[in-house]
């Protein structure tokens, strides 16, 4: 039997008379408008397409004028931060919006996804969003299509823009040009030149955190300080926290030098940022700007910095933790009270390992903390009593250790052979996906390429460490000669700035003398 098809037309519904009297519901309009900077000229589009949208939608007789939402100076790549675009679209999904007009794809989001997962949630309400520019409704059948071509168009604008931008900074940077955060930045503001100026009330309060850290507080110590003394902290509040004390302490912008590109973006569209551990160059610019510290201090504090870190105290009475080092086993020298709760209590240094029970130390000397300051004096006055002779000899240190001239043609040496390798390595991968090659033979190949680039890679890093260590002891010792040549008068006490500043380490020979190691290498003997 040969099959037919009928088609069954759908019957008409017929309204009744008074139905089709009925007026016609108004379509509840919005507009979206936003610009991405604060140039005069986007300010003007700004406010053109508020007057623009506002006259436009009130001229529609079938339209009710809902309002203007905006967002100024706000990134396009991500609406989680965009105030009125956020409070447009929950309205929408409220009810209280049928239709959003909007310039362009780009004006809307410049995230695909953001676009789309929007503009879907949209659709399911039956609310329609108009992109002018590229004349798109989104409840036409082709406008998904459209607009996910026309928004990765622009999501790949941004893209281009943010590589541009970045591209500019580093150029900036380059060229020892510096930004600072005036707005939570204590001290400075941007001056009429561009460049940043002191503050001189603000720049007390960093002097005065100096200070008291130098007189032996810790930063939560020094916090509490400023908070009862009614200082207000960088971002202007009563709170002061004992880390934003710490980045005061370490920040070098403060001694008028200028370290660029400590943290990049990782990600144009979230804009997520993260710390530079050496993924992208950084540029240390020296005299950037005035100094608020001195050099000397600054490194003063940096030495003390360290020296609490590896030694977990922060008391001025611990001037010697970290310093004093046991010349028969080579471990550091602890500090132990003797009669703690009578008259005669007394603090005194001993081998940390005495009383070990793996490694325990024969020595069983013992160090009062006068002895090592009696000491240091003595030895400090000897260095100013001859310092002609003691810098010449500090000179002829220096000029060893500048010359980085073999270390740094081994460096060039073996970067070459290093890309090299990694030149050969390529070759073999590339080789082998297109010709059949013996996998045993080329993984075999390519195990001893890899292996010598990361001995190539270790014996680089290694000796880029000992050639910045050599330059940070060139200072050191540069810095040493500059304080010896100030100095004029002997010491007649102890001094815990200049021992800090000065002195690397003391070595302890029981019974018999203390070798005093100066930063830059100088040592003297003192005997006991």
């Amino acid at each position: 039997m040969e099959k037919k098809v009928r088609v069954i037309t759908p019957a008409l519904k017929v309204l009744p008379n008074e139905a089709l009297k009925l007026p016609v519901a108004k379509k509840k309009v919005a507009a979206y408008a936003r610009v991405s900077t604060e140039q005069e000229e986007q300010a003007n589009s700004y406010e053109a397409q508020i007057d623009y949208y506002t006259k436009y939608i009130k001229a529609k007789a079938e339209w009710d004028f809902v309002g203007i939402y905006t967002d100024e100076g706000r990134s396009a790549t991500s609406t989680k931060k965009r105030d009125g675009f956020n409070r447009m679209i929950a309205d929408a999904l409220a009810g209280k919006i049928d239709l959003i007009l909007t310039k362009s794809v780009s004006r809307f989001a410049r995230n695909t996804v953001d676009t789309l997962t929007t503009v879907r949630k949209l659709k399911e309400k039956n609310i329609e969003v108009f992109f002018e520019k590229e004349s798109i409704y989104t409840m036409d059948s082709k406008g998904e299509l459209l607009i996910t071509i026309m928004s990765s168009l622009a999501q790949e604008e941004s893209r281009s823009i943010s590589e541009n931008v970045t591209w500019g900074q580093r150029k900036s940077f380059q060229d020892g040009k510096i930004m600072l955060p005036y707005k939570h930045f204590l001290g400075y503001k941007k001056g009429s030149n561009g460049r940043p100026e002191i503050v001189p009330e603000e720049a007390e309060t960093v002097k005065l955190i100096y200070r008291l850290f130098l007189d032996g507080k810790a930063p939560i110590s020094i916090s509490k300080h400023l908070m009862a003394k009614g200082i207000p902290s960088p971002a202007g509040k009563k709170m002061w926290r004992s880390t934003t004390v710490e980045s005061i302490l370490k920040n070098e912008k403060y001694k008028g030098d200028a370290i660029l590109q400590k943290s990049f973006t990782t990600d144009f569209l979230t804009k997520k940022k993260k710390v530079n551990e050496g993924e992208v160059p950084q540029y240390y610019v020296e005299n950037s700007h005035p100094a608020i510290i001195p050099s000397q201090i600054f490194d003063l504090v940096q030495a003390q910095v360290t020296l609490k870190k590896r030694t977990r105290c922060y008391s001025q009475d611990r001037l010697m933790s970290g310093k004093l080092i046991c010349g028969t086993c080579g471990s550091y020298y602890g500090s132990k009270v003797w009669h703690s709760t009578d008259k005669y209590r007394r603090i005194i240094w001993q081998c940390n390992k005495r009383f070990s029970k793996k490694e325990r130390c024969p020595s069983d000397f013992h160090l009062e903390e006068e002895v090592v300051e009696k000491a240091f004096v003595e030895v400090f006055n000897s260095l100013i009593t001859f310092k002609d002779e003691i810098i010449a000899e500090c000179e002829n240190i220096s000029i060893k250790l500048t010359d980085c001239t073999k270390s740094e043609e081994k460096l060039i040496k073996l970067q070459s052979e290093k890309d090299v390798t990694e030149g050969l390595l390529e070759n073999a991968i590339r080789e082998n996906a297109l010709t059949a090659m013996d996998q045993d033979k080329f993984h075999a190949r390519c195990k001893e390429l890899s292996d010598r680039d990361e001995a190539l890679k270790k014996s680089i890093n290694e000796l880029e460490n000992k050639i910045k260590l050599r330059k940070s002891r060139t200072k050191a010792l540069a810095d040493f000669i500059s304080q010896l040549r100030e100095a004029k008068d002997l010491l007649t006490s102890f001094s815990p700035d200049l021992w800090l500043w000065s002195i690397e380490s003391v070595t302890v020979y029981e019974y018999d003398r203390l070798v005093f190691n100066f930063k830059g290498g100088l040592s003297k003997t003192y005997k006991l």
